[in-house]
């Protein structure tokens, strides 16, 4: 994951350093010597060496709400489902088959596989699924809200069968389910209570078990008594490196087998064009990392709809692309990403790529003109060489076409400074990034427009495109929804997904830009390098 997390979905996003530094080019650019054809002999046999700069904070399920940690939860747990692959399909991994879910959508039954254990002993069970769940409620980390703002109750019906009873009915809820936080740990190793956290240990039921944790290495070793398939190495030493360079380099030398995550573009770039001579493998995949623009539709002149139509118009996806991004994204038409086949590129349906006769035609219908033009700001953090870069790329495509009807001015922030302020209407626009929390169209639509306190005029008071930045308020919205979390039949839901799309790009209160891709080098001889559908490295299957 080419990012530097600074939070995940309600948090609002990840801001991303990208150092552009002549150091950083020269590095990226410079002739090494690659010895990754050699063998190490310090190197134990079939295991293999995982170099990244994403450090978790913490192996505790319940508190753990960030990328790295959750990636390695990813591979030391199971969940009640996962996802088949690269294929955003749920598919039973704890769970032996997909829920029974009641008439009235409240209550889900899920049957559970027998002759399980954890990584101490202890038995798998429902009572111990139970104990999970409710310890991942009731322990209060920060991911706890994604279970128990839906969750009435967990209650074990038999040995191997649990159910789940909501407080609403949730469509999305199988999904939330695979969220890698989910993993059962043993009763025996934790305690449930407010902020009881082990957060240097790890005990579930996954093909890996804690090894050893030191403060630049982690060593899993593979779990002999494993319920599924075995992972195809010896273990995995993940080798956490203080910055993109030097990542970067390790992996050049071959101290490394497989490098991910904080690569920036050039070093991207220069691995992917030595690759042919090298050996090297790349594996890349379409992300589902939305990077987009919050447009305030209560600030002047953004409180105007034909000046963030203009906008959406005058936004050249293509060229922030090729120019800014080298190629290393997916232009976003949508806040959904394509891996939903409810996913409609409204944006370029009704917008174009840098359509600049259309938004001079909305500006001067407007009343603006060369004598009164629409000033917009945009927004960014500071710390963020690529959007400034992307700021100032939408000011050159204004000036160059617009004739002067439009002047954008870029302006940055402090990132920390940027979360306190943002739900206050500080900022006209902004720009940032979002991961979502678990793999399902929901998480894209209703933490950014859902808004259960506001009006037309006054826009929203309280909810979640309030907290966003946004102060959109739409009835038809809410309603689309509220209805889309609750139906089940999928075509009808995505008929109700299609429409908040059509709604989101009449009225703009966002502008999407692109999707991140993923990007993972591995060394000659090695093998089995994927990136599944929710964006995590599954270790298990890598040999070499």
């Amino acid at each position: 994951m080419v990012v530097n997390w600074f939070g995940r979905s309600r948090q609002i996003g990840q801001w991303v350093a990208i150092a552009l530094c002549c150091c950083i080019i020269a590095i990226a650019c410079s002739p090494q010597n690659n010895t990754s054809n050699g063998e190490d002999p310090g190197r134990e046999s079939g295991r293999i060496i995982v170099g990244t700069t994403l450090k978790p904070r913490t192996l505790d399920p319940a508190d753990a709400y960030e990328i790295p940690s959750l990636n390695l939860l990813y591979n030391i747990g199971d969940r009640l489902y996962t996802y088949d692959g690269g294929k955003a399909e749920l598919v039973p991994q704890l769970a032996t088959e997909l829920p029974t879910i009641s008439d009235d959508g409240l209550t889900y039954t899920i049957p559970l596989r027998e002759g399980i254990t954890f990584h101490d002993g202890t038995e798998f069970n429902a009572e111990a699924m139970v104990f999970s769940l409710q310890r991942f409620m009731e322990n209060q980390g920060k991911p706890s809200f994604l279970l128990s703002d839906v969750v009435e109750s967990v209650e074990a019906t038999g040995d191997y069968e649990l159910e789940i009873t909501l407080n609403q009915p949730f469509a999305a809820f199988p999904s939330l389910l695979a969220f890698s936080g989910l993993c059962p740990v043993s009763p025996q190793a934790y305690e449930i209570g407010s902020a009881k956290f082990a957060p240097d240990t790890f005990v579930g039921t996954g093909p890996y078990k804690v090894a050893d944790i030191t403060p630049d290495l982690t060593r899993l070793d593979v779990f002999a008594g494993y319920w599924g398939d075995r992972p195809q190495n010896e273990g995995i030493d993940v080798q956490w490196f203080s910055s993109p360079a030097n990542l970067f380099n390790a992996f050049r030398t071959g101290q490394v087998d497989v490098a991910l995550g904080t690569l920036d573009s050039n070093q991207i770039d220069s691995l992917k064009k030595e690759s042919s001579k090298e050996g090297w493998q790349e594996i890349a995949a379409e992300g589902n990392t939305l990077n987009y623009i919050i447009v305030n539709v209560q600030s002047e002149p953004l409180n105007q709809l034909p000046v963030r139509k203009a906008l959406a118009a005058i936004t050249d996806r293509q060229t922030i692309n090729n120019r800014v991004l080298q190629g290393q994204a997916e232009p976003a038409y949508t806040l959904i990403p394509n891996t939903f086949s409810s996913a409609q590129p409204v944006f370029k349906t009704l917008y174009g790529d840098g359509n600049a006769e259309l938004a001079k035609k909305l500006l001067t219908e407007a009343g603006y003109s060369t004598e009164n033009p629409a000033v917009v700001e945009i927004w960014y953090a500071s710390n963020s060489t690529k959007r400034g870069l992307i700021a100032s790329t939408l000011k050159a495509i204004a000036d160059r076409e617009l004739e002067g009807l439009m002047q954008i001015e870029p302006n940055s922030v402090e990132s920390t400074t940027a979360f306190q302020n943002l739900d206050k209407g500080v900022y006209p626009t902004f720009m940032l990034d979002w991961y979502a929390d678990f793999l399902d169209p929901d998480n894209y639509v209703q933490p950014f427009l859902e808004c259960p306190k506001g009006s037309a005029e006054k826009g929203c008071t309280e909810g979640a495109s309030q907290y966003h930045g946004s102060f959109y308020y739409n009835n038809r919205i809410n309603q689309l929804i509220a209805q889309q979390r609750q139906e089940q039949d999928l075509a009808k839901r995505s008929a109700l997904l299609v429409e908040i799309q059509q709604l989101l790009a009449e009225e703009v209160p966002y502008i999407p830009l692109w999707f991140d891709k993923d990007f993972i080098f591995a060394r000659p001889g090695i093998s089995g390098v994927r990136i599944d559908a929710n964006q995590a490295i599954p270790y298990s299957s890598i040999q070499g």
